[in-house]
């Protein structure tokens, strides 16, 4: 009898899986909108804060000495709520032979600004910009966020589609704008940019020839997996779902997302009559069920799901054993966390992590304003009031 018991003991423990919770690297950021590493190195990163300073972050100390100061040039946030300003920014493939890194920002007059500066002795020299691309923004909100080079070498670029509620000049569909898009250009020349020759619409003289795929949103963090070169979109929401949307590193580009023919997998406006010929659904998506006003003045919303889709990373670390290939993102408005199995196909096997990572640091609120990899493939959350957690086993 007592074998049998330790049998059954023995054979349970193979299922039962660990969980994640997260432990504090570092606070006192304003504002902190993504952070990134440095390539080739151990614990040595930089954090963007959304007035226009990127600080130095190693070996869990921040540096009293800014990687960049940009606040002089960057749009300064100045409401709750306001999207504009320092942004996301991306090391060149070839950092340890060129030390260039591109730097996504809003400028004082709301112009996009993708931004190309050189890093001498691992701070970057503001008199080295060289602006690459320069887009004046129609509206305040929808700017996009994440810049990031693919497993081909290409700089991509997320655009939001312009802002103003329910896109009204319906840019994200119109090809002859870089508006509610995702941009893929080739950065290696003195030039500015080159159009790759493979992109979708180099061929199309009425088409702008730098999108990559189209039909979205506010395509506020995307990001590659590591391993397969996937792209996963997080797409937010107008007012009543939140998206992911999955592309294979295979694909030849060219994807209409949808919006603003459909929100999710549901015609917009809501039952309206509408046609998904020729888009592609996403491969998962959740109710926009908080109130956002709500979220900016700290109200607590724990029965919802969310309102403002946080993109983040397929897990290819070595920590978090059970997490690895799943993909991991989670909500502004409640911050929430989830991690999922995912591809062309659909999302499965969803699971909430968010009361193991909250209850392990002690948190009620969290406003989760980006993910963040390091280059070990172990994965950051940032809380936009200023601390930067990583996940961990628990």
């Amino acid at each position: 009898m007592k074998n049998i018991l330790l049998s059954i003991i023995c054979i349970c423990t193979n299922f039962i899986f660990s969980d994640i919770g997260a432990v504090k690297i570092a606070s006192g950021f304003k504002k902190p909108i993504f952070i990134s590493s440095i390539p080739n190195t151990i614990n040595h990163h930089i954090v963007l804060e959304q007035r226009g300073t990127i600080k130095i972050l190693k070996n869990d100390q921040i540096l009293r000495s800014y990687f960049l100061d940009l606040r002089d040039r960057v749009h300064k946030p100045l409401y709750p709520g306001d999207e504009m300003g320092l942004l996301s920014l991306a090391f060149d493939p070839n950092f340890d032979k060129n030390n260039y890194v591109y730097i996504h920002y809003n400028d004082k007059a709301d112009n996009t600004i993708i931004s190309r500066f050189n890093v001498f002795n691992g701070i970057a020299d503001k008199q080295s910009e060289k602006i690459i691309l320069k887009l004046k923004q129609p509206y305040m909100n929808h700017n996009g966020g994440t810049i990031t080079f693919g497993k081909d070498g290409y700089l991509y670029i997320g655009l939001g589609d312009g802002g103003s509620a329910g896109d009204p000049e319906k840019r994200a569909q119109d090809l002859s704008n870089l508006f509610g898009k995702i941009l893929r250009i080739d950065i290696n020349t003195d030039k500015g940019y080159l159009i790759p020759l493979d992109n979708p619409f180099v061929n199309n003289e009425e088409f702008k020839s730098e999108i990559w795929s189209y039909g979205l949103r506010n395509p506020w963090r995307f990001s590659f997996d590591r391993l397969t070169g996937d792209m996963l979109i997080g797409d937010v929401g107008q007012s009543l779902w939140e998206e992911i949307n999955f592309q294979s590193f295979s694909d030849i580009g060219g994807n209409n997302y949808g919006w603003n023919i459909m929100e999710g997998n549901h015609c917009y406006p809501e039952n309206s009559n509408c046609s998904s010929r020729g888009l592609v659904n996403p491969s998962f998506e959740y109710p926009n069920n908080a109130n956002y006003a709500k979220t900016l003045f700290g109200i607590k919303q724990p029965n919802m799901d969310g309102c403002s889709i946080t993109g983040g990373y397929v897990y290819r670390g070595d920590e978090l054993i059970d997490m690895y290939g799943k993909y991991i993102f989670g909500d502004y408005c409640t911050g929430k966390i989830w991690s999922i199995n995912i591809n062309q196909d659909g999302g499965s096997n969803l699971k909430n992590h968010t009361d193991t990572i909250m209850n392990s640091i002690s948190k009620k609120e969290f406003y989760l304003s980006s993910f963040g990899e390091n280059n070990q493939g172990e994965i950051f959350i940032i809380d936009y009031n200023g601390t930067i957690y990583r996940l961990v086993n628990i």
